[in-house]
């Protein structure tokens, strides 16, 4: 398998949380959040660099002692976050990673089977079947239903989301709608019209945005 870059983006405000401090920061079983989520990516030897775009400037004293491991800024949304990430990864590189800091969980199996999902077809990103029904309204509630969504091909995306660099550089040049609506990172790919695959994803893979979810992680760690 390649060498990689994996982009963090980290300069979101933990609004949903409900904390007096950004979830990046909260411990998790001896460590924070964003040092077991970088430091899940180092283990490897296949990944070249790490880059954080954050306007954290304690996050920034939490990283590991690595050379591999470098901040740049963060952007007004996730994508232009992403976007200073990739301007920030090294020459040479050819694929790029880009993994929720809030994912602090995630398993080495699922990083080779995506990545070697994206070699093969050129974008891969790990997703789980979804589960509950989906009925569409518009907001805020109360409203009127006005649909049921079949959700046997729906799927919730997580990540590492893996890509070609050149393919995220065009992607960024050619979006044709506002960064700010771009929901998810492959998103750019599918809008410059290139294929995106989904491999299995791990229920355990989950993103902390609730003091609840880091309750779960909590005891996730407890079972390994």
């Amino acid at each position: 398998m390649p060498e990689f870059a994996v982009i963090i983006p980290a300069a979101g405000s933990s609004s949903r949380f409900g904390g007096p401090r950004n979830k990046l920061l909260e411990t998790l079983a001896g460590e924070t959040v964003i040092a077991r989520t970088v430091k899940a990516f180092l283990q490897r030897a296949d990944v070249a660099q790490v880059i954080l775009p954050t306007a954290l400037a304690e996050l920034k004293t939490l990283l590991p002692n690595d050379p591999r491991v470098k901040s740049c800024d963060g952007g007004a949304t996730r994508a232009h976050s992403v976007l200073n990430g990739l301007n920030a990864v090294a020459s040479g590189i050819e694929w790029v990673a880009v993994h929720d800091g809030a994912r602090p969980l995630i398993s080495q199996p699922l990083i080779d089977a995506t990545l070697q999902a994206a070699v093969t077809y050129g974008a891969a990103v790990p997703a789980l079947p979804v589960a509950l029904t989906i009925k569409r309204a518009v907001g805020p509630l109360p409203a009127k239903v006005e649909k049921t969504v079949p959700r046997q091909n729906l799927w919730a995306m997580q990540t590492p989301q893996i890509m070609k660099r050149a393919s995220l550089e065009r992607a960024f040049r050619t979006c044709p709608i506002a960064l700010g609506d771009v929901t998810d990172d492959v998103q750019l790919i599918e809008l410059s019209g290139l294929p995106v695959w989904l491999v299995a994803g791990d229920e355990r893979n989950l993103k902390i945005t609730t003091r609840q979810d880091l309750l779960l992680a909590e005891l996730l760690i407890d079972r390994r």
